[in-house]
């Protein structure tokens, strides 16, 4: 059984959480009914959270009530200028990593990762046009060339689209290639190159 806690917040880029959503979600129901794989939306109050490009959505738990977590995903979007001053939030996701077997983000997510410590001094991706931004933070290196790249148990993606192929690759190691590629055929999801989780 695996728990993936996925982070929202105000100004979170709605396709960086829902793309690997509907992959762990579409893991979990792939699976044998006796596997109680589990998704659950985060945020820092029960409140509707408004995303960047309008969508709102209802947390299923809040910072203090939410399950024990094997993976956390944090989105990127322009609400991250604003959450990287949240020393809530900053500090729930230096907990809550600390404990998890991954720590993922995806696009500007990395930058939340950086500010809480997680990310320090590892190899990150985010999005093309946040790169040089992060990179003159200091404390981390961007890793500009790849649509995710995994340091330890930090696993970064560059923006939007790309979570999609990070979660794949990331169910990949959680359970086998065979299973990302049964999730990838339902969900039909055809990029280019093809999945490529047996790296």
């Amino acid at each position: 059984m695996t728990t993936y806690g996925v982070v929202t917040f105000e100004g979170a880029e709605e396709l960086d959480f829902v793309g690997p959503w509907e992959v762990f979600t579409v893991s979990a129901m792939v699976h044998s009914a006796d596997t109680a794989d589990r998704v659950v939306l985060i945020a820092e109050t029960m409140d509707p959270v408004r995303c960047n490009k309008g969508l709102r959505v209802l947390p299923d738990a809040t910072f203090t009530d939410h399950p024990v977590l094997d993976v956390v995903l944090v989105p990127g979007g322009m609400g991250t200028r604003q959450q990287v001053e949240n020393t809530v939030l900053l500090d729930w996701l230096a907990a809550v990593s600390a404990t998890a077997t991954w720590a993922t983000s995806v696009c500007t997510g990395s930058l939340l990762l950086r500010a809480c410590g997680v990310a320090k001094d590892k190899r990150v991706a985010t999005h093309w046009s946040f790169e040089d931004a992060l990179q003159a933070r200091g404390n981390i290196t961007v890793v500009r060339d790849a649509r995710w790249v995994r340091d330890g148990k930090v696993v970064t993606s560059q923006g939007v689209s790309a979570g999609i192929d990070m979660a794949l690759w990331l169910i990949g190691q959680i359970d086998s290639p065979a299973h990302a590629k049964a999730v990838q055929r339902y969900i039909q999801y055809e990029p280019a190159p093809p999945y490529q989780a047996e790296v």
